[in-house]
């Protein structure tokens, strides 16, 4: 599966060079055509298959779908981006400002899909499609300095100028390229424990059927999580604290602040985080973006049934990528100084949750 990846993205940066032959565009477009049809007849036989298929085989297929549903839209997206690019040397000089503001609201909508697709998408993936949007809006911007017309320098004629003073007009600003805003992680309207000041909340999620749970809006607040679940969404939390059981997909945490974090999941992506701590098990490496101060250590809950949720969730074995942090806004080849790994000393207790929790209410105890 990875090298039928890695054959799409070559294809696909091939196909966006201008220098391409058109018999060698067709043949990578047959390619890539290919890769995607090998994915879908995989699917098709995994889908087709008996009624003994596990949780992790229908995940994986759900997966192997999604994955390629965005690498499809992503490189047509791409591939078009590249054309428009590369004919603004034919575009009417009257009509080029227009012309190059279109491309750059075309980058920033195939932002957005990689931003609302990032939850699902394996980390090679994600940060590939990353670094095709910075190398679009890098060619955006190479075309605008080459082609817009610039402001011309004049000397004023200062007895001119003396002679007759009139207000001065005030001059709008080159408004040149719309600044594209960093994608904003998409929180899910999904049941979940929101608005709240102060409280410890608490829910099991065993039996109960949920995909998608959210935590949004407290300051101050405890919050206590049993039982697996597909994914989780953490918005606007400050001072708070979190510990959660195992999560079967991703952990998505938006606009967080002095929080500390207890969680176990694939995939865990952090974004606008300052001053929190974060004890993790994972399986894949963890994503920050737009972070400061945060630091990180190993997953420490307990409660009765956990080891066995752990071991369903595929999570059993500790990986030690709690270490193993991409700072997605961090291009440098020296280390980043967003986080760090959390000194044994400063680390908190393994935390264990003792009460019993009722699955059908959110309790709240002050």
């Amino acid at each position: 599966m990875e090298g039928e990846e890695m054959q799409f993205h070559a294809a696909d940066g091939a196909l966006a060079e201008s220098g391409t032959s058109k018999s060698n565009e067709a043949s990578l477009q047959k390619k890539h055509q290919a890769m995607i049809g090998r994915l879908s007849n995989r699917h098709q036989s995994r889908t087709g298959g008996s009624g003994g298929n596990s949780t992790r085989s229908a995940e994986d297929d759900n997966s192997v779908s999604t994955a390629a549903s965005f690498a499809t839209k992503f490189s047509e997206s791409k591939r078009s981006i590249h054309s428009l690019i590369a004919n603004s040397s034919s575009v009417d000089p009257s009509a080029l400002r227009s012309h190059l503001d279109g491309i750059s609201s075309s980058i920033a909508a195939l932002e957005q899909l990689v931003a609302e697709s990032s939850y699902s998408l394996p980390s090679y993936e994600l940060r590939s499609a990353l670094k095709s949007v910075a190398e679009l809006k890098q060619a955006v911007e190479n075309q605008s300095a080459e082609l817009l017309p610039k402001k011309k320098f004049s000397f004023r004629n200062k007895s001119a100028a003396t002679a007759t003073k009139f207000p001065a007009a005030v001059q709008p600003k080159d408004p040149g390229l719309p600044k594209q805003q960093p994608p904003v992680l998409v929180i899910r309207d999904s049941p979940g424990l929101r608005n709240a000041k102060e409280v410890t909340l608490t829910k099991n999620f065993r039996g109960l059927g949920i995909g998608e749970f959210t935590v949004a809006d407290l300051d101050g607040c405890e919050v206590r999580l049993i039982g697996c679940i597909n994914a989780l969404f953490f918005n606007r939390l400050r001072n708070c604290r979190v510990y959660t059981g195992p999560v079967i997909g991703s952990v998505l945490i938006e606009q967080v602040e002095n929080c500390v974090f207890v969680l176990a999941s694939h995939q865990i992506r952090i974004h606008n985080a300052i001053g929190c701590d974060f004890y993790l098990r994972v399986r894949s490496r963890p994503i920050i973006e737009d972070c400061s101060r945060v630091r990180f250590a190993p997953y420490c809950l307990r409660y009765e049934g956990i080891e066995k949720e752990l071991k369903e969730a595929g999570l059993g074995d500790e990986s030690g990528n709690w270490a193993n942090v991409d700072d997605f806004k961090w291009l440098r080849a020296v280390p980043s100084p967003n986080w760090s790994v959390l000194e044994e000393s400063q680390r908190i207790e393994c935390f264990e949750i003792n009460e019993s929790i009722d699955g059908n209410e959110n309790t709240r105890t002050d």
